[in-house]
């Protein structure tokens, strides 16, 4: 057992036969850039959301008895889930309200994690994972969703969007991964990662309150963006090797 409380100095304390396993961490939102707010991958959006919207949360949460991070890990991916059979289901702006808390606690494991001294990472790799099933409810929730609404004649523009969004998506994550692990160098930072990419589908969801057809920019868009920045990642180590 163990029991988390805050210092003086505002700081986060775990004592109990667990103490060894994290030190005192700032709980203060105005603290560094490097602290448990954020990993040094965070770009853009995502750190956006991690430092605006997850970090006032996660220290609440790190403080209740019994919460692990893989607890919320797993509640970030079934509300990512949801979002996606309710895009299915043509209630967009519902899945948008859905997937955007699911885009916040996707930040707020790792924030509980690193509070808590309980970073692994096997959790690292089971967080990883299971955005794939995120992302790919929110890509199918939205084709399905304008499917159900498109007439006949725009089912196959549908079905090849559709198609390389969601590959493209997938790419994203699996290059930058495998470039990692084969220490390759892949140039600009992209800017349609995974935060990115989330966000186009919820504000699109979101949108059709006003614009029924508003998934349709999320799709394209995604189809477009993720397959360019493939292939620039081919060309980059393309170059790299030429240069060898």
């Amino acid at each position: 057992m163990f029991e988390l409380s805050w210092g003086g100095s505002g700081r986060l304390a775990l004592t109990g036969p667990d103490r060894y396993r994290t030190g005192m961490m700032t709980g203060s939102p105005n603290s560094n850039p490097a602290d448990w707010r954020t990993k040094p991958t965070d770009r853009f959006i995502l750190r956006w959301i991690k430092l605006h919207l997850a970090s006032p949360i996660s220290p609440i949460l790190a403080r209740l008895p019994g919460l692990r991070p893989w607890m919320l890990t797993l509640f970030s991916t079934a509300l990512g889930l949801l979002a996606g059979v309710l895009l299915a289901c043509r209630l967009g702006w519902q899945a948008g309200l859905v997937g955007a808390v699911a885009q916040v606690f996707d930040g707020v494991d790792g924030q509980v994690a690193r509070l808590t001294g309980r970073e692994s990472p096997g959790g690292a790799f089971w967080d990883s994972v299971l955005d794939r099933y995120t992302d790919g409810a929110m890509v199918l929730g939205s084709v399905i969703y304008l499917w159900r609404g498109a007439s006949s004649g725009s089912w196959p523009y549908l079905a090849v969007l559709g198609g390389l969004a969601l590959i493209g998506s997938n790419l994203i994550s699996y290059s930058t991964a495998r470039a990692s692990t084969l220490g390759l160098d892949l140039g600009t930072p992209t800017r349609v990662s995974k935060g990115a990419r989330m966000s186009l589908m919820i504000l699109a969801a979101l949108a059709t309150v006003v614009w029924a057809d508003a998934p349709w920019v999320a799709i394209a868009g995604l189809a477009v963006a993720t397959q360019v920045e493939v292939i620039r990642r081919l060309r980059q180590v393309w170059r790299q090797g030429s240069d060898e």
